[in-house]
């Protein structure tokens, strides 16, 4: 992927410094027709330039949207542009790799689910189509540095930038009118995920809360559970203290969710409809109805 990034960076630097001179060219014309030399220089400053260069950072997170648009089909490894932005679903335009079989992608701050319903599972899945498993340990390592978030593991550092910013980042490049849409419980983080408004329907406020919060909330519970044993038999005082710090905080992700599992079931029960044609600000807040979800 570094291989790519580089062949990219260099390609878009061609691009720009073709793009430039051929606009300086276009100004010295205009400004020796009118006569303005003393006036105006047809040299541009890099800013001015109408293309961008490339930017590790500001790329990286664009290829974090792509996975997570591939990853509910708005995109495929197979079809060039749009594969799916409402209207039939076409099963063929999948073959690489397959989007998720609901319009739901849980984000969360640990692996509870062990199996494709954690992002980090589909993460390491769509590298591997895309770059080659054996390039893929060096593609994680790769990515979390461009992405600059804190873990112990590269996997960490793409799971807290999956779990904490990208959806502060697609609401500022959608401009506050984003595609995909977060639910959030709130500050502790207890249930987060994201759907895809063109696949939305009636029922998928229901189907994330059945098949997927509550999944989540028996997890929670396990590891509430799990830790608590862990605390009675840790002799070691710093080894205890961080249990603890990690039991508590699971316990307060898990009384967030369970207020938030009320809220969702109020909601799901409506089996709210949408019309596309109305406007992603319309429908992100219908499908709320009078409870804040989203």
């Amino acid at each position: 992927m570094e291989a790519a990034f580089n062949q990219w960076k260099q390609e878009a630097q061609d691009r720009f410094d073709q793009l430039k001179k051929n606009e300086e060219e276009l100004n010295k014309i205009f400004i020796d027709l009118y006569g303005l030399q003393d006036e105006l220089s047809p040299e541009e400053s890099d800013k001015e330039v109408s293309v961008r260069k490339a930017d590790l950072g500001r790329d990286i997170r664009a290829f974090m949207s792509y996975f997570i648009g591939v990853t509910f089909g708005r995109y495929s490894l197979d079809t060039p542009g749009l594969a799916f932005a409402g209207g039939d679903w076409g099963a063929s335009k999948y073959t690489s790799y397959q989007p998720n079989t609901d319009d739901v992608i849980v984000l969360t701050d640990s692996d509870y689910f062990g199996d494709d319903r954690d992002i980090m599972h589909r993460f390491r899945e769509f590298l591997t189509v895309t770059f080659g498993e054996e390039h893929l340990e060096e593609n994680l390592t790769f990515i979390a540095k461009a992405l600059g978030k804190a873990g112990d593991t590269a996997e960490d550092q793409i799971r807290s930038y999956l779990f904490n910013d990208f959806y502060k980042n697609h609401l500022t490049i959608y401009q506050k009118r984003p595609i995909y849409w977060q639910l959030d419980s709130g500050r502790q983080g207890g249930f987060k995920a994201l759907m895809y408004l063109h696949r939305y329907d009636g029922d998928t406020m229901a189907m994330i809360r059945t098949s997927y919060l509550h999944t989540l909330q028996a997890a929670y519970e396990k590891r509430v559970t799990t830790l608590d044993t862990f605390i009675t038999s840790e002799t070691n005082t710093r080894q205890k203290n961080q249990l603890i710090k990690q039991r508590d905080h699971t316990r307060k992700q898990l009384e967030e969710l369970v207020k938030y599992d009320a809220q969702l079931q109020h909601v799901a029960n409506m089996h709210i409809a949408i019309d596309l044609d109305d406007g992603v600000v319309v429908n992100h807040q219908k499908v709320q109805a009078d409870v804040k979800l989203l």
